[in-house]
């Protein structure tokens, strides 16, 4: 993760030294205690399913490069407060990028991705935010092994909810995914993950119930 941001910030014509600093930053945010699945672990999955998918959808180097920073930035600040965390990881990332000097043009696009997180929308034409909106949704195709670990995981980060609340809030959450039709937005992950999402999902809900 911190040789892909920095290599990333580097392409696009930032500061090295201040890209370093801010690479060790983003280790030591995922590295926080209160995550369970948000975690550095997240970041390189995210990382290379959106690779995965820039490479299908052949996206020119520099939409690669915010494609990175974007997927690096998104969850650094994660307190379990939807909306509040989306917009402070964009601010984490403009903070950083503007003082590495990367041109205001190619920080408005990192920090416009980080935010479309927030609602897990993005124009049809923007195949960058849709391949990180995919990647970042590629673990409800998991195996189910891996999947179950991942339901865990995000139950401990809860932790403050009781279990009536938690089943609550978890429901409606699943329920508008399974929802989305499609549930993934570009062909490519549709092909990789969709039909093993659902399941995924169906079954979550289920044992909800």
């Amino acid at each position: 993760m911190e040789d892909l941001w920095s290599r990333a910030v580097s392409l696009l014509g930032g500061d090295q030294r201040v890209a370093r600093a801010a690479a060790l930053e983003l280790t030591a945010c995922y590295a926080q205690p209160h995550r369970r699945y948000h975690t550095g672990e997240h970041i390189q999955a995210v990382l290379r399913d959106s690779a995965l998918l820039a490479d299908d959808l052949h996206l020119p180097l520099v939409e690669c490069a915010v494609l990175t920073l974007a997927a690096c930035a998104h969850d650094v600040v994660y307190q379990g407060q939807p909306g509040h965390d989306e917009r402070a990881s964009a601010a984490w990332a403009r903070d950083w990028l503007v003082r590495a000097g990367v041109d205001e043009a190619q920080v408005v696009r990192v920090e416009a991705l980080v935010l479309a997180t927030l609602a897990h929308t993005a124009p049809s034409g923007d195949l960058t935010a849709l391949a990180l909106l995919d990647a970042d949704l590629a673990i409800l195709g998991a195996e189910q092994a891996v999947y179950d670990r991942y339901r865990v995981a995000v139950r401990e980060e809860y932790a403050a909810f009781d279990d009536e609340a938690w089943r609550t809030g978890r429901t409606a959450v699943l329920s508008g995914l399974l929802a989305r039709v499609p549930l993934y937005a570009t062909a490519a992950a549709r092909e990789r993950w969709e039909t093993p999402a659902k399941a995924n999902i169906a079954g979550e809900l289920a044992s909800l119930e």
